[in-house]
């Protein structure tokens, strides 16, 4: 039997602390000291019983899977650090607010991001139970300001961003994170009844279909079609068969033909990337091939190893939202082919610990929340790629982690630190146990 170290108070009057003498079946305490009272052992003492704290298990590194997300989102924000701080220069000098304007204010939101992911990486998986609904429910509820209220701010055609007290933000990205949560809790709950079509359509296209609607009203195609993935993604990862998904698929593709023809601006930008009018080399550039076209010759500049940081002619106001949506010309430009590769490397390594914190999933919560998750950004940075180089028409999404726009960037982060509290939500039950571990150990051998 092992003998468990008695609470100090327990001892019988009468004994000395400070006695150096042997006690019968006790060793000697080696810290004691004649006169002086004895050192207690490295344990905590409260309301009469010990607690022994490991320090080594509360603070356990984590594991594989959560440091390669983690090392690899933190290298994309620090490499679109770099970027914003070329290609916004010259934009942000002629907005009068210096060379480093851009910069500072996309910093400042990182600043605010990376400890905010960290802290919602701790968070556990009841936690997003419990604010799945509310998150819906209040990102929605921003968003439905926007296109019912005066408070909406548009911008290149769409209106979705809100102005509330002098601050800008957009609630359509919110409505992604909310996504993320929601869709998780919900088919966790629905797993046993994913066969049924009114236990899949009714729930989620409901709910998260009128989400998306919601940012249709806006004007935005490229983010609602951004959202519908997100939903399909969520439902074929979390085991719904295909011939359920192919109706509402196919509906899902005739409405956004629908919109897209029923809106001036996108059937012209659609009608001039199906036609030849953006490769002619005489005449005057329409306002609809000015953007792609100079995409296009930015990456062509670059060639294969790139201008050089900061060389780039097509940020001198000749491309626009160059640091935000065509920012991968801008990367193209001046890091060339090179420089191309290594993002789209990143991201395929993004891709692939989204795809092994699923695999190591023990819930559905967590496997569907992380694939839709991984839907949204992996999916929209290969869409920006593709808009830049000429395989979509322009939808204006922004490229993850990199583009400029603190609202999107704090949103990814967020949904990136979801994904990390699953990563480690396996192992998060070790500190809260490791105080209690050692007394259960002795009390057993006892």
């Amino acid at each position: 039997m092992v003998q468990v170290p008695r609470n100090p108070a327990s001892r019988p009057a009468g004994q000395n602390q400070g006695s150096t003498g042997a006690t019968p079946g006790k060793r000697p305490n080696p810290g004691a000291r004649p006169g002086r009272p004895a050192r207690i052992p490295e344990q905590a003492v409260a309301g009469g019983a010990q607690v022994r704290i490991n320090l080594g298990r509360v603070f356990k590194a984590e594991g594989g899977n959560y440091f390669l997300l983690l090392g690899t989102t933190l290298f994309l924000v620090v490499f679109g650090l770099i970027m914003v701080l070329s290609s916004s220069s010259v934009d942000s000098f002629l907005a009068d607010m210096g060379f480093f304007g851009g910069i500072l204010r996309q910093g400042m939101f990182a600043l605010i991001g990376i400890p905010l992911m960290l802290v919602v990486s701790r968070l556990p998986l009841a936690f997003w139970r419990r604010v799945a609904w509310p998150a819906m429910l209040i990102t929605c509820f921003f968003q439905f300001l926007v296109v019912a209220t005066g408070l909406g701010v548009g911008t290149g055609g769409n209106t979705n961003w809100l102005n509330i007290f002098g601050i800008q933000f957009q609630p359509s990205e919110g409505i992604k994170v909310a996504l993320v949560i929601w869709l998780g809790v919900i088919l966790s709950k629905k797993q046993h009844q994913l066969h049924d079509w009114k236990h899949v359509f009714i729930p989620v296209f409901g709910v998260g279909g009128g989400a998306a609607f919601l940012v249709m009203l806006g004007g935005d195609l490229g983010t609602t079609m951004i959202m519908a993935g997100i939903l399909f993604g969520a439902l074929f990862f979390a085991g719904v068969k295909l011939r359920l998904l192919a109706v509402p698929l196919l509906v899902g593709v005739g409405a956004a033909v629908v919109l897209a023809i029923a809106s001036p601006n996108r059937l012209t930008r659609i009608t001039s990337f199906l036609n030849e009018g953006c490769t002619e080399l005489v005449g005057e550039i329409s306002s609809s091939c000015w953007q792609p076209l100079h995409g296009t010759w930015a990456l062509a500049n670059g060639g294969i190893f790139g201008v050089g940081l900061g060389n780039s002619k097509a940020k001198w106001s000749w491309l626009p939202a160059a640091d935000n949506d065509y920012i991968f010309a801008i990367i193209g430009e001046e890091l060339g082919l090179i420089g191309c590769i290594v993002v789209l490397g990143m991201f395929i390594l993004l891709a692939f610990a989204f795809l092994r914190i699923m695999r190591a999933a023990t819930t559905v919560q967590a496997k569907v929340s992380t694939a839709a998750a991984m839907v949204w950004i992996i999916g929209q940075a290969f869409v920006n790629i593709g808009v830049v180089l000429g395989v979509f028409p322009v939808l204006g999404v922004p490229l993850p982690l990199i583009s400029a726009g603190g609202t999107a960037l704090l949103t990814t982060l967020v949904a990136i630190g979801i994904v990390l509290s699953f990563a480690r939500g396996d192992r998060s039950s070790d500190a809260e146990s490791a105080f209690h571990d050692t007394d259960l150990i002795e009390a057993d051998r006892a």
